[in-house]
């Protein structure tokens, strides 16, 4: 295996930008559950958001960015492909049902950079499907 991914495009190296900003989150909340509090900052996340949540959310980090790892370097794999874009598709889903039935997140800088990563990541993998999967 190479460093970088062999495959054409820009999207395996997005994906590995984001596999090392994986690996410092979860590094930061198994740190502290300071970190995870940033980004569950609603009106209901003071009792949520515990240590053990913070290690949980972590672990999510960890886990997702092992999957974009591995389609990073393998794209052109359509079962890697989908269960990438379903990491991304799942912290959307999540994040939807923070911010708006459980109150555990509010709009602001704490929701901004992983909503804007996510995105990005959904339209980028939907909108080159064509171009990566074969």
């Amino acid at each position: 295996m190479s460093v970088l991914p062999e495959s054409s495009g820009l999207l395996p190296y997005w994906l590995l930008v984001v596999v090392a900003f994986s690996v410092l989150n979860t590094v930061q909340c198994y740190n502290s559950a300071g970190f995870a509090r940033r980004t569950f900052n609603g009106p209901t996340s003071g009792t949520e958001v515990t240590p053990f949540a913070g290690r949980l959310f972590g672990s999510w980090s960890f886990l997702s960015g092992l999957v974009r790892f591995y389609a990073a370097y393998n794209i052109n794999d359509k079962n890697l492909y989908l269960l990438a874009l379903s990491t991304y598709l799942i912290v959307l889903t999540h994040f939807a049902g923070e911010l708006l039935v459980f109150g555990t997140m509010k709009v602001g800088k704490g929701l901004a950079p992983p909503l804007f990563v996510a995105t990005t990541s959904v339209i980028w993998m939907l909108t080159q499907w064509s171009f990566y999967v074969h």
